[in-house]
């Protein structure tokens, strides 16, 4: 028998009956009805950060990692727009998440009242849908809606905005169950007709190659991946936001491709005959120009959930709309089931060819340096956490290292912001990810910039102890400006020189953390050691690295995949 509630509490009852048990949030007058009921039950845990963009980075982290849908609430005007940026971020990465705000009273909206903004239209260029609830007996259907939209199809953030008085006005309860839409309806099962001719051009490959982005992830199809290629004897390559999505200590795997992929595989993607990309979307950071996107005839198979994403940037001949778990599970029963195989004397000459773009180990940095080399300490906190951490990252130099460096062998264990590319995202990431994965060894890879920009969640972390590593790769610059500086802009570092940096020990120590500082080579293993034996504190290790260090390979912007900067 349904009960009249209020709006609040309705809020938390649907959290309640859709299972979620923790949520990132900051209070503020059009939200404290909802923060009251949050304080009057124990099923819903919140965790209050420090900064609005943080909620939504640490929900974002925390779904990530864990395949649920993550939730953040704000409070109306100054919240919403500080949880723009993580929204936006969430969005350009399709993470499943709900994000619920305040706003002023339905008969203040309009009239420039205190803390009014427009959310719906402030968020609507960066949220897969939203929704303005004006009467309560709505709210539990448009949160179920919220859920619902947030979390299939191809995923991403959706915005629930509700007044004050909505929160206390009463309704009776009822909960839906399940939840359909007519203009919303997802297509799962690929069409088989295209599933075929997919099947049939895969078999006909003499120089193939598999191009998995962050649909396998978001999909949970890694297994599927990795048994296709496997089968096929393939070379396989994934985005940055695929990583993990094929193992990447797998001889079968030529590393990251892209701007700061590796040669062998961006050489791969130019002179292959078939590509296979199955959940990627072509984006300008991972094929360069389209213009220069392929040195020779080759004939692609595109298989997304998001038909817009389809033939959008490269023209394709097998486009496949369904579910990339689905699609994958069908085309193996066909192979498996068909006598046929791929040509293996072409496979295996196609094979040579890759191993000697290999042989260019485009990777390679001076080991022997007296100077910290940022290589070096992401290939020792490899060997440290045997491959076994979750990372999450800033952006910029660091980020590039740690994709090509950490080989990620699982799934959801990369934790980064590709589409947005938003500084600030590495640690409430890690905070997510930790609360998500309680035990879990977790690092945040960053920068001295970086780090800087939501720097008050080490605040959050010491609240509820949560037991992070900060590896900060501190070259006292912003290091992926000054890069494209020093190749493009004549050595003119505007602006990109970090000349007013804080003494990171001592900041980490005044939050009641512990900070390390190493300077040399040889101290670097011994301080990773140290600070993962602390396993119930958050350790903040500043390491000095060398300040011209550059990420290589790069393709500058404009250019093709085989117009590589190599050294």
């Amino acid at each position: 028998m349904s009960v009249e509630l209020t709006g609040a509490e309705i809020t938390v009852r649907c959290l309640q009956e859709e299972g979620i048990n923790c949520i990132f949030g900051y209070p503020g007058g059009a939200v404290l009805f909802l923060y009251d009921e949050l304080f009057k039950q124990d099923k819903v845990k919140h965790i209050l950060v420090r900064h609005e963009q943080a909620a939504v980075h640490a929900a974002d982290g925390y779904a990530r990692s864990s395949n649920k849908v993550g939730v953040a609430l704000v409070t109306s005007g100054p919240g919403v727009t500080n949880a723009v940026t993580g929204i936006a971020t969430a969005y350009m990465d399709s993470i499943p998440m709900v994000i619920i705000s305040g706003q002023v009273p339905t008969s203040a909206i309009g009239l420039d009242a205190f803390q009014e903004v427009d959310a719906i239209g402030i968020t609507r260029p960066c949220v897969k849908h939203n929704f303005l609830v004006k009467d309560v007996a709505e709210l539990a259907s448009t949160i179920k809606k919220a859920f619902y939209i947030a979390s299939t199809g191809r995923p991403g953030p959706v915005l629930v905005d509700i007044p004050k008085d909505v929160t206390q006005q009463k309704t009776r309860f009822s909960y839906p169950e399940s939840i359909t839409l007519r203009s919303y309806d997802p297509v799962v099962k690929g069409p088989m007709r295209q599933i075929k001719k997919a099947a049939e051009l895969i078999l006909s490959a003499k120089r193939p190659i598999v191009y998995a982005g962050g649909g396998v992830i978001l999909s949970n199809a890694a297994e599927q991946l990795t048994k296709l290629v496997q089968m096929l004897n393939f070379p396989c390559t994934n985005t940055l936001m695929g990583l993990g999505g094929y193992p990447a200590t797998d001889p079968q795997f030529v590393g990251m491709l892209g701007m700061h992929g590796t040669y062998e595989a961006n050489m791969a993607m130019q002179y292959c005959d078939v590509l296979v990309a199955v959940g990627a979307r072509f984006d300008d950071r991972v094929i360069g120009n389209p213009k220069h996107f392929s040195n020779e005839n080759r004939k692609i198979i595109h298989i997304d959930i998001d038909p817009s994403s389809i033939s959008k940037r490269v023209k394709v001949d097998v486009p496949i709309v369904g579910d990339v778990t689905e699609v994958l599970n069908e085309i193996i029963n066909l192979l498996q089931t068909d006598k046929h195989t791929p040509d293996q004397a072409a496979l295996k000459e196609w094979w040579k060819q890759i191993e000697l773009w290999r042989a260019r180990d485009c990777l390679k940095y001076d080991q022997d340096s007296p100077i910290i080399k940022p290589q070096m300490v992401i290939e020792k906190l490899y060997k440290i956490t045997k491959g076994d951490a979750f990372v999450t990252s800033d952006v910029g130099q660091h980020q590039m290292w740690a994709a090509q460096f950490y080989k990620f062998d699982k799934p959801r264990r990369w934790i980064n912001s590709g589409g947005l590319g938003t500084m600030g995202f590495g640690l409430p990431a890690a905070m997510g990810t930790q609360l998500a994965n309680p035990g879990a060894k977790v690092a945040c890879i960053t920068g001295e910039a970086s780090i800087q920009m939501c720097i008050q969640e080490l605040s959050t972390c010491k609240q509820y102890k949560l037991p992070l590593k900060i590896i900060n790769l501190n070259n006292r610059y912003m290091g992926m400006v000054r890069q494209w500086q020093e190749f493009f802009h004549g050595n003119r570092y505007a602006e990109s020189y970090m000349n007013a940096l804080p003494d990171f020990v001592k900041l980490a120590e005044s939050y009641g953390h512990v900070g390390m500082k190493i300077e040399k080579p040889e101290d670097i293993e011994g301080a990773l050691k140290e600070a993962f034996k602390l396993k119930d504190q958050l350790v903040f290790m500043d390491f000095i690295t060398d300040q011209t260090e550059n990420v290589f390979p790069m393709v500058p912007g404009g250019k093709g995949l085989s117009e590589m900067i190599l050294v």
